[in-house]
């Protein structure tokens, strides 16, 4: 299965290793791309783990009638593997069954003790 982030890669070589925990995201659109995907295959728990805790909520519900289909990054600023903060820029697209939709946002990213870390909307 090609991966949701369209990175080109199939899923078990691009995001479900990170989805599993084998391995982290070695820059901030790495973790990007790879909570896209994770919206994408419907893992709350990868989304929950891979948000800061200072802004991480509680819980965290997905809407099953939501597919999101294709990530375009658009800017990205710092979030190297030596940097630690960074900033994607990025729409998301989604459908439902009633209609269809995208998300645009600039996300902030900390990288703390090794591992990127969502932290916010810019």
């Amino acid at each position: 299965m090609r991966c949701p982030c369209l990175s080109g890669l199939p899923y078990f070589e691009c995001c479900e290793p990170l989805h599993r925990g084998e391995s982290v995201a070695p820059t901030a659109e790495a973790l990007m791309r790879s909570r896209f995907s994770a919206f994408a295959v419907g893992d709350s728990d990868y989304l929950l783990s891979s948000w800061h805790p200072s802004t991480r909520p509680a819980t965290l519900e997905l809407d099953p009638e939501l597919r999101w289909y294709r990530l375009d990054i658009l800017d990205r600023a710092a979030g190297g593997p030596l940097d630690t903060r960074g900033e994607v820029e990025f729409e998301a697209f989604w459908r439902s069954p009633d209609s269809r939709g995208s998300q645009r946002e600039r996300s902030c990213f900390v990288r703390e003790g090794g591992r990127w870390y969502y932290v916010a909307e810019a």
